[in-house]
């Protein structure tokens, strides 16, 4: 890797830290910052392994539009038996409800998101679990509060998940 690029992207790198984890920026503006800095230095480092102008934009490209999909998640917690069943019954239901075409979609990346009740001590606008549609079960006990409500068929990143929204 040439010097330069080192250094640009440890300049880059401080940057995005410093500035993404600023508590009074929006989660919008958290996502964009994180995203067009990691596009710029993904794009940087496959020019510098050889990629030709077009490939390493799309590189870029997509790599910052990855990163910048993660959910803001306000809070983590563990479900409630009702929110549990509620999660499971709603994502069954969605799923269920899908065209062929769009299961097929949804099987490429497997989790859907679906929002289930919120409790009294939830933080969030919308209260979300993870359905693996191959085993058909809510993924784990955990419920992301989010700070906004995500919207129907946005992929969004949930601790390892991608998961789709589809709604409740």
């Amino acid at each position: 890797m040439k010097p330069s690029l080192t250094t640009s992207a440890c300049i880059t790198l401080f940057a995005t830290i410093g500035f993404t984890s600023c508590e009074n920026m929006s989660p919008e503006a958290t996502g964009v910052i994180a995203g067009v800095t990691s596009g710029a230095l993904a794009a940087g480092v496959a020019k510098a392994t050889g990629a030709s102008n077009a490939q390493a934009a799309a590189i870029g490209l997509g790599t910052g539009a990855a990163v910048g999909t993660i959910a803001y998640i306000v809070a983590k917690h563990e479900a409630t038996e009702r929110q549990r069943r509620i999660a499971e019954e709603r994502a069954r239901l969605a799923y269920e409800r899908m065209s062929a075409e769009r299961k097929a979609q949804v099987k490429k990346r497997r989790y859907i998101a679906v929002s289930t009740v919120q409790e009294k001590d939830d933080k969030g606008a919308k209260s979300v679990m993870i359905y693996d549609t191959e085993s058909k079960q809510v993924v784990g006990n955990s419920v992301y509060d989010v700070k906004t409500a995500p919207k129907e068929g946005a992929v969004q990143k949930y601790d390892s998940y991608s998961a789709e929204y589809v709604g409740s």
